[in-house]
Formats: C-alpha cells, structure tokens, sequence
C-alpha cells in the first residue's frame, strides 16, 4: 500500500471509528485483546514442541540436557519416560487451548464485525431518509439501495473483517517470529525475510489493479439494483412489448462485468499462497539436508525439523492471511470513502425534535414566493402571492409542468423557498417549526405509495400494528367510499394488497389514498390529482365526502378536470410559474 494510499485509508478508518458506538468501541477493545492472548496461546503450543521432540529422540544420557530442567523441576520428574508423559500432556493441553482461543477469536471477530455492520446500515439509512427533499429528488434510489446494503456490506466484509484478520493474525505472526528468532536467529531471519520480500513484491503489483477494482465493484453493483429495479418497475410494459431481450441483456452486461471484478479479486489475493507453499517447502529440504549434514545431524534434525515445519505451517498461512486481508482493504476501500463522506454529512434537521410548535388557526400566506433548484434551472415558481384561510376550499389548476406539483411541495414545507417565504399565522415555516407543521397536513398524490402489506396498515401509514386505532381505519374507509369493498373480502382489512398495490385497480388505489389521508384527521388535506384515476360518479361521491367534512379542515385540490372544482371557494391557475384567480 502506497504512503498516499495508506494515509488515506488510516483517516477514513478514524472517521468511520467515531461512528462506531461506545459499546462497540469497548468490545472491539476487549476483541483486541481476546486476540492478542489466542496470538499467545498459538506461540505457547508451537514451542511446546521442541522439547516434545527432543524428549521423544534423545537416549537417557542426553536426560540432564538444560532445555529439560524447567520440566524436571516443574513436574518432579526423574525417569525419560516419565518426562515424555508429562510433555505429551503439556504440548497436548496447549494445542487444545490454542484451538479453543483460535475458534472463540472466529466468532467473536465475525459476530462483532457484522453487529457494528448492521449500526453502520441503521446510521446510514436513518440520515439517507431524514435528508431533505431536494435531495431525494436528485439522487438515484438504486444507489441508496447498493448504500445501505451492498456498500455496508462491502465494508463489512473487505475492511472490518480483515482489519480485525490483520491485527489477530499480525501479533500471531510476531510472536512465532520472536520464538523462532530465540531458537535459531539465522535461519528463521534468513527464510521469513524472504517470504515477507516476496509478499512486498507481490502486493505492489496487484495495489493499482486492486483500487480499479474497488471503484468498478461499486460501480457496477449500483449498476446491478438499478437494472432488476427497472426492469421490475416496468414490467408491464416490457411485457407488452416483449422487451424482455432488451433487459435482460442489459442485466447480463453489468452482472458480467461484476463477477468478473469479483473473481479477479479472490484469485488476486489467494495466488501467493501457492507459491509461497512451494516456497516452504524447498526451505524445509534444504534445512534437512544441511542439518543431517551436521555432527549428530539426526538427532538434532528432527526436533528443529519439527519446530519449523510446525511454525512454517502456522507461518505461511498467516502471512497468506495478512496479504488477504490487505488486499480486501484495497478492494472495500471505495465502498468505505462513500459511505463515510454519507456519515459526515450534518445530521439533517428533522432528526431533532422541532423546536417552534405551529398553531393554525387563521390562513397560509406565500409571499412574493420564488423557487428553482439552482442558479442553472430556469425559476419555476416566480413571485406568488397567495393566502388560504382556515377552512377554505382551493382549487389549483394549470398545464403540466407549469408548477403546481412544487408549489404543493412549497406548501408542505418538502422546499424550502429560494425568495419570498411562507408564513402559518404570521410565523415563517423554517428547519426548526417544519415538521411540526407537515404534522398538520395529509397529502393524496396521483400515484399512491402502497407497502406490501394488508389493507389496515396501508390506510394508518407510518404506525405500528399495536398503535392502529381500528375504528378509526373503518371510519375513514368509509369516507373514502371504498369501506364495502374491503369488507367484502375474506380477509377484510387484513387483505394484503402486494407490492406497490398492484392486486388493487387504480382508483381503488386512489380511495386507500384518500382513506389514509382521512385517517390522519389533518388540518390541510392536499389532493394532487388524486381523483384522476377515478370514474365521474366516484369522483363527485368522494368531493362531496371531503367537502362534508368539518369546515375547519381546509382543502387544496389541484386536478384536471374542473369537476374536481365543485364547491370550491377559489380556483388559481398557474401559468408559466405566476398565479392568477379565475373568475
């Protein structure tokens, strides 16, 4: 990892630490440590051998030898074979501690690792949806969906697992070193120079083909959601027009080129392996030839053949996973600079309480209102003059594109004005008084959000089963027009409806609509288009419901068809971006 690179890596990870909870902070500390005692544990058994063998290859008059006189002491042992036993049991012992710390560092590494994981989604999910509307306007919901769930689990998998890898598997690495360097300095110093060289070269070939690859693998999982998620969502037509080729290639291309990163990457970082397992075992012949070689070579070889054959086998994998994990940092480190520049991002203000309650009792005024969303677009809004009392009824009209759909969004406090402003009783909507007045509003669009769940969660959107108030759901069903056909199905309000609503027709989609606004019990009530999807007798059925209801309530439709109008105070038309009162 270049100087640039890994100082770049080192802030992202300091970022990303103090989005980390407190508790998980400790109990990554306390991992940390967990590690570092099995790194110990592992160091303990491998030594543990070479007066294993020692004992198991030299004759009674090499008894008194000095390697064996903390064991003698230690166990008041005074015949070969009794010291044999005792040794066998302590090499024994410690290989079944140090398997036992190894599988418990496993779990603890991978369900701490996923437990911060899934923090990280609920941070980054929480400030993706309480980002102002302006914002979800222009941002792809593909790349919000590959946000909160591949590039989490990208970071998860690339940069938390393996950083935990490289430390556990790193401080196992030195330990072993400093025993072998205690048992022969040269040759252990000689061998493992040369496997962390080649580990060197290896990984400044593969740095630049492993960032190409972290930029192309977010890229195209983007890429992945946004083509099922359009292919999905038009799946009416693509039948109709038998487009099915079409997208499915489309799908094919992108999901070709994804796996195709993906394998690249799992060959990048298991291939030195390989190599370095052929590596060692050269190193092992070679050491056998010169150490039989050598005066009393068999049975000094063995025992130190032993030890490094047992430390190589430790060894090697380790550094195997230390590449590894280094080579997942290279491939999560896209995936960890977006989702960290997300979570530094300003808390956006509707995450706080709103701090100025807003009492409605008297008009909305807009005054010498201007909007457009930035200095390149043309204004949309220009200059509006409006004031809706309590309890009026308003109709808005005008041709498509000619505003209303962001003067309604104005008016809902989704957009903030670029001039002029708007004011509830004299009191200017701002960040801190906006959700107290959304609160007040219901808003009936031309296309219905529906969840995929049953009728009576759908009609009290945004509450949890235990908090629908039931006879309230009936009630406002019942104004919608739309209560005799619910009741008639087996299920009843507890029928699920499917994804999107897509078993309803569309102006039964329009009356839970219209039921859930109802619901709501609002002091304004929009309908943009609303009414749209309904035939002329439904339609006046239902005006004359919201008409009906109490006369504090105020009412703004905005629709095509001017019998949406019907006992309307005021219709307003917009004409390109300025109001005009109809006569």
């Amino acid at each position: 990892m270049s100087e640039k690179t890994s100082s770049d890596t080192r802030a992202l990870l300091r970022v990303l630490w103090r989005h980390i909870s407190a508790e998980k902070q400790r109990k990554l500390s306390y991992l940390a440590v967990a590690l570092m005692l099995s790194g110990l544990a592992e160091t303990v058994s491998i030594g543990t051998v070479l007066p294993f063998l020692f004992a198991l290859t030299l004759s009674e008059e090499h008894f008194q030898h000095p390697l064996f006189q903390p064991f003698l002491q230690l166990s008041n042992t005074f015949l070969p074979n009794q010291l044999l036993l005792t040794l066998t049991l302590v090499f024994g012992i410690s290989v079944l501690i140090s398997g036992g710390m190894r599988l418990f560092g496993v779990w603890a590494t991978s369900r701490l690792a996923f437990s911060v994981g899934a923090d990280l989604g609920l941070n980054l999910y929480r400030r993706v949806l309480f980002q102002p509307y302006d914002v979800h306007v222009g941002r792809n919901s593909s790349a919000v969906l590959n946000l909160v769930s591949g590039k989490v689990d990208n970071v998860i998998t690339h940069i938390l697992l393996p950083i935990l890898s490289l430390f556990g598997h790193g401080v196992m690495l030195i330990l072993i070193l400093a025993l072998m360097i205690l048992v022969n300095s040269a040759v252990t110093l000689l061998v493992f120079s040369g496997f962390g060289l080649c580990y060197w070269l290896i990984s400044g070939l593969t740095r630049s083909n492993l960032l190409h690859n972290s930029q192309t693998l977010v890229k195209e999982s983007t890429g992945l959601v946004k083509s099922v998620q359009e292919g999905l969502g038009g799946i009416r037509d693509i039948l109709i027009d038998g487009s099915q080729p079409v997208y499915a290639e489309q799908f094919q291309r992108i999901n070709r080129a994804l796996r195709r990163v993906q394998s690249n990457n799992i060959f990048i970082g298991a291939f030195p392996r390989y190599l370095m397992e052929a590596l060692g075992m050269c190193f092992i012949a070679v050491l056998a030839y010169v150490l039989i070689r050598q005066q009393n070579g068999a049975t000094s070889a063995i025992p130190l053949l032993g030890l490094f054959g047992l430390a190589a086998q430790r060894i090697l994998p380790l550094l195997q996973q230390c590449y590894g994990a280094w080579a997942n940092i290279h491939i999560g480190r896209k995936s960890l600079r977006d989702i960290v520049e997300i979570l530094e991002k300003p808390s956006p203000d509707s995450d706080v309480l709103p701090s100025s309650p807003i009492v409605f009792q008297t008009e909305i005024a807009l005054n010498q209102l201007s909007f457009r969303y930035d200095s390149a677009t043309p204004w949309i809004l220009k200059n509006i003059d409006l004031s809706i009392s309590k309890g009026e009824r308003i109709g808005l009209s005008g041709k498509t594109g000619s505003g209303k759909s962001t003067l309604l969004d104005i008016i809902m406090g989704l957009l903030q004005p670029i001039e002029g402003n708007m004011m509830i009783d004299g009191q200017i909507i701002n960040a801190a008084n906006r959700r107290s007045w959304q609160a007040r509003i219901a808003h009936v669009p031309q296309a219905i959000f529906l969840a995929d769940t049953d009728i009576e969660s759908n009609i009290a959107f945004g509450q949890s089963k235990p908090d629908i108030e039931r006879q309230r759901v009936r009630k406002a069903a019942r104004q919608a027009q739309i209560a005799d056909l619910i009741e008639s199905w087996p299920q009843g309000y507890q029928t699920r409806i499917g994804e999107r609503g897509i078993k309803l027709s569309g102006g039964q989609r329009q009356r839970l609509g219209l039921a859930r606004a109802l619901y709501k019990q609002a002091d304004v009530i929009i309908l943009d288009e609303a009414t749209n999807a309904l035939d002329m007798a439904t339609e006046q059925a239902v005006i004359h419901t919201i008409h009906a209801l109490a006369g504090d309530v105020t009412l703004i439709i905005v629709a095509h068809r001017h019998s949406a109008f019907t006992n309307c105070d005021r219709v307003y038309e917009l004409i390109d971006g300025k109001i005009r009162l109809i006569p």
